[in-house]
C-alpha cells in the first residue's frame, strides 16, 4: 500500500506491506528503512543496504505459519535532508498517522546503513563519549535506541546474538549524542514508541558516506545475510 502526501510540491509516498496478526492484530511491529539518498549519492549503503534487508526480511516473514502480531514492513521516504526532522519527513507522517488512527507500535526496528564493515584497527570512530570505551575496527553491527526503548533494545540484541555470529555492540544512549537520532526510529520515539535503530554506524565508518562513491562494490554482502539473520530472529522473539 502507498501512504502518499504532498512534499515540496511533489507527491511522494512511504510504500507498506503488512501482515496481519492472528492472535493479537493491536501489537504492531514496524520494520522500516528510507530508501531515498542525498543529492547525486547512489545510495548503495545508505540506505539501499538498509532496504534490501528489509524486503529479504519481508520475504522470510511470508513463510512463517504463525504470526500471532501485526508485522508492518515500510520503505520511507524523505529521510534525508532537507526533509530530516521536518513534517515532511515520510517516518514522521507515518508515525503521526499511526497515533491519529489510535494505533500504537509496539516496536519499530530502522535498518540504516548496514553494509560497511572492516576489520583494520582504527577503521572505527565514534561520537564522545563513546570513543573512549568502544573498539577501534568496524566490524560489527551497532544497535542504538533512547532510554525508553532500552527494554526493546535488549530484547532485539538478546535473540540477534543467539541466531548470528555477526559481533553486536549494543547501548541506549541520549538523543543528544550526534548520529543517535538520525534515522527513522527518531520519528517513533517523537510519539512515544519505543524503537532502535541497526546501522554500521554511517560516518563513524563508512568513507563514501553522502558521496557519489556510494556505490555496490563498497558493500560486505556475507554480514548483510547474517543482520537479517539476526534481524529475523528478533522478530520472531517481538512476535511472542
Amino acid at each position: 500500500a502507498l501512504q502518499a502526501y504532498d512534499a515540496a510540491g511533489f507527491r511522494v509516498a512511504n510504500v507498506e506491506a503488512e501482515r496481519r496478526g492472528t492472535r493479537r492484530p493491536d501489537r504492531i511491529i514496524v520494520i522500516g528503512a528510507h530508501y531515498d539518498s542525498i543529492g547525486l549519492s547512489p545510495g548503495a549503503n545508505d540506505n539501499a543496504s538498509g532496504v534490501a534487508a528489509m524486503l529479504e526480511l519481508a520475504r522470510l516473514h511470508a513463510s512463517v505459519a504463525d504470526a500471532s502480531a501485526t508485522v508492518r514492513f515500510v520503505a520511507f521516504v524523505n529521510e534525508e535532508p532537507p526533509y530530516f526532522t521536518t513534517g515532511e519527513m515520510g517516518s514522521l507522517v507515518y508515525a503521526r498517522r499511526m497515533t491519529e488512527r489510535g494505533e500504537r507500535a509496539a516496536a519499530m526496528i530502522s535498518l540504516e546503513t548496514i553494509g560497511y564493515y572492516r576489520e583494520e584497527s582504527g577503521s572505527q570512530r565514534y561520537p564522545p563519549p563513546f570513543d573512549r570505551v568502544l573498539p577501534d575496527r568496524g566490524n560489527f553491527i551497532a544497535m542504538v535506541s533512547n532510554f525508553g526503548s532500552t527494554r526493546l533494545l535488549v530484547s532485539i540484541a538478546r535473540a540477534f546474538r543467539r541466531a548470528s555470529p555477526l559481533r553486536v555492540i549494543a547501548s541506549p544512549a541520549p538523543g543528544s549524542v550526534p548520529g543517535v537520532g538520525w534515522s527513522d526510529h527518531w520519528s517513533f520515539w517523537q510519539q512515544g514508541f519505543p524503537a532502535v535503530m541497526l546501522t554500521d554506524t554511517a560516518p563513524y565508518r563508512y568513507p563514501h558516506y553522502h558521496a557519489r562513491t556510494d556505490t555496490p562494490d563498497k558493500l560486505d554482502y556475507g554480514r548483510m545475510a547474517q543482520v537479517v539473520v539476526g534481524v529475523s530472529a528478533a522478530l520472531s522473539a517481538l512476535m511472542r
